[in-house]
């Protein structure tokens, strides 16, 4: 099979990371919950992949970095810690179901920053008309699920710590691809899942708190003040109530040292090589519309097309039997697909990682013509 779904979950992992994954099963229990060696052992691989996660992004405290089941829960708790029922916010077109559904849920007064594909420019200037007093959070996903469209998260930062606005930052398609500096940005929040670019198992999440204290989604135990009947007031055990994904948390911490010895440059420019040599390809083929930014730099690993014959679905499902992994329909993102003009269709997604190469791209665009080319026969 040639996985082309990375924007999914990155399928093919680092060997470390099975192998910590099974190594965290043999020898560890659970942080906090004793003093013996199978809980310390557990703790200190916790603290240490909290430590390497605060430095590779930049934040201030390893005990600021939360641990979560994935992205969406660690949005749900930026979301509903600064926002309340009815509040007012400011998020871009391109955001993916885990920042508009909580925010739907919520009654929001939900402005949108649209603005056209690859246009960083227009995205700021529709947030600067956008951002006025009064509104609660701003939201931005660093990069669309659908698109790769690379959006200025760092501007937009700036924007609202001009404007004295909480800024949460959707990493989902960006961390471990791009550089991401916390302290820098200033951000509230910063979520992103465990199983994307950081190369760790499914089930693991990050969530980086800035100075807001967080709201926990989740009462119940943290081997902390046991005896007091309201959560801790303290990171991370406020927000880890049960007991932690051991086994994940080891699998995470072996992919990120899998990337950090990579390195983000590399894997971000590898994975542009592709996407530009995908886009050159399918631009040659009939009837296909490539959403692409050429070499423009706005766009990260993420590709989507259209072709004129055939449905998304349809298409998709024809490269599956040939082993071509991609994803097809609206990617849980109708608003990006919407104000990119393509949410009648939907769009055949690849997007790649560090372990695709430019034979498989090639293959992929000869196995695609031809699929095109025997419905046109």
């Amino acid at each position: 099979m040639i996985y082309f779904d990375s924007a999914a979950t990155t399928f093919q992992k680092p060997p470390a990371v099975a192998k910590a994954m099974e190594e965290a099963l043999h020898t560890m229990s659970s942080p906090g919950r004793g003093g013996h060696p199978a809980a310390m052992r557990a703790a200190e691989a916790a603290l240490t992949c909290r430590e390497e996660l605060a430095e590779l992004f930049h934040a201030q405290n390893p005990e600021r970095v939360v641990f979560t089941h994935n992205a969406t829960h660690a949005l749900n708790i930026a979301i509903k810690t600064l926002v309340a029922p009815g509040g007012r916010v400011v998020i871009s077109g391109y955001e993916h179901n885990a920042v508009t559904r909580p925010l739907h849920a919520l009654g929001a007064e939900i402005h949108v920053a649209a603005a056209p594909l690859f246009s960083p420019e227009e995205v700021l200037a529709s947030y600067q008309r956008l951002v006025v007093p009064g509104t609660a959070a701003v939201i931005c996903c660093h990069v669309s699920n659908v698109f790769g469209f690379i959006q200025p998260i760092e501007e937009i930062a700036k924007l609202c710590r001009e404007r004295n606005v909480p800024f949460i930052v959707d990493a989902s398609q960006s961390a471990g691809i791009l550089p991401i500096d916390m302290e820098a940005m200033g951000a509230a929040f910063i979520a992103m899942p465990g199983h994307k670019g950081l190369y760790g198992p499914q089930g693991t999440g990050v969530l980086l708190c800035g100075d807001v204290q967080p709201i926990p989604l989740m009462q119940g135990g943290t081997g902390s003040q046991s005896l007091q009947q309201e959560m801790p007031d303290f990171l991370p055990d406020a927000l880890e109530a049960g007991t932690h994904n051991m086994p994940g948390i080891c699998g995470l911490l072996a992919g990120v040292r899998f990337l950090r010895k990579k390195g983000i440059e590399a894997i971000d420019h590898q994975e542009r090589i592709l996407v530009s040599l995908a886009a050159s390809g399918l631009s040659a083929l009939p009837g296909v519309h490539v959403f692409s930014n050429g070499n423009k730099g706005a766009q990260s690993g993420v590709l989507s097309f259209t072709q004129e014959e055939w449905d998304v679905e349809e298409l998709g499902e024809a490269l599956a039997r040939q082993g071509i992994a991609v994803r097809a329909g609206l990617h849980c993102a109708p608003l990006a697909h919407q104000t990119a003009g393509s949410l009648a269709t939907g769009t055949v997604r690849i997007s790649f990682s560090a372990f695709n190469t430019t034979q498989e791209v090639r293959k992929f665009l000869r196995i695609t013509e031809s699929i095109l080319l025997s419905k046109s026969e």
